[in-house]
């Protein structure tokens, strides 16, 4: 990433539950799974070589 942003995000306590459970099991930061899952998603090049 060249430049970051910081945003704040409200989720309902079930998925959030629901995405520090995968964060963990990735081995991974709530932050860098929610990254993740939406570079993924966009089909970034990133998402495979994993920056964060």
């Amino acid at each position: 990433m060249d430049h970051e942003v910081r945003i704040t995000l409200r989720l309902p306590a079930d998925l959030h539950a629901w995405l520090a459970a995968q964060a963990k099991s990735a081995r991974r930061s709530l932050n860098s799974e929610i990254v993740h899952r939406l570079e993924v998603e966009r089909g970034s090049p990133l998402a495979d070589g994993e920056s964060s």
